[in-house]
């Protein structure tokens, strides 16, 4: 076989058309079409799946909680009342303070009522609601002294997570629904001005527990 010329092999007429790497190129010009003339994504029901934007709704959380350094105080204040009131002298009036109960101890049932309306008054002056406490029985302690429990309540309850969510759904307020969320309900609307008249109806109802109203976002 006869070897070519190199002139014949690297003849211009041979490679015009073709690229560096020996591919044919193409006249043909391929446009994308913009993303926003695309045709979009259908969900299940056949309405377009919006992609990249998020717009999330306005949001709050009921939660119910208890400042338990401001109960401390409280706490200290009432006993502090108790050690130099004349009535009290000699009672042996006392409150201590566990991690979520209080214990009340005196030397009659009477003294021992008194020193409850101390600890409230105390409570109330530095903001802690009453609707925190579970107040036990009244006891008899050792040597006939009295003793009551009180626990220190935290938290929503899974019953009343229940109250507050049939609460809200009961208000009518269109787009307006809450879901528990642990100890806390989270409430979601379509317009601030319902969520607010959610809150407003919270407040005027009692739930039996003290309510708060955080994280509030638009």
């Amino acid at each position: 076989m006869g070897s070519r010329s190199n002139k014949e092999i690297w003849s211009p007429s041979r490679w015009a058309g073709v690229d560096s790497n020996h591919r044919r190129q193409n006249r043909q010009i391929y446009s994308l079409l913009p993303l926003a003339t695309r045709a979009p994504t259908l969900g299940g029901e056949g309405y377009p799946v919006s992609r990249g934007y998020c717009f999330p709704m306005p949001t709050f959380d009921i939660v119910s909680e208890v400042d338990t350094q401001e109960v401390r105080n409280a706490v200290d204040q009432a006993n502090r009342e108790a050690a130099t009131r004349f009535d009290f002298k000699g009672t042996d009036s006392v409150i201590e303070m566990g991690d979520d109960e209080l214990v009340l101890r005196s030397s009659t049932e009477d003294r021992l009522r008194a020193l409850v309306q101390v600890l409230h008054e105390k409570l109330v002056k530095r903001g802690v609601s009453l609707k925190a406490l579970d107040a036990g029985k009244i006891e008899e302690a050792s040597r006939g002294a009295a003793r009551q429990r009180i626990a220190i309540r935290a938290g929503i309850s899974s019953d009343q997570a229940k109250a507050l969510n049939k609460f809200v759904k009961d208000l009518g307020l269109k787009g307006v629904s809450s879901q528990t969320q642990g100890d806390q309900l989270r409430v979601t609307g379509k317009k601030r001005d319902d969520l607010q008249a959610v809150i407003q109806a919270c407040k005027e109802h009692d739930f039996g527990i003290p309510l708060q109203f955080q994280n509030f976002r638009d």
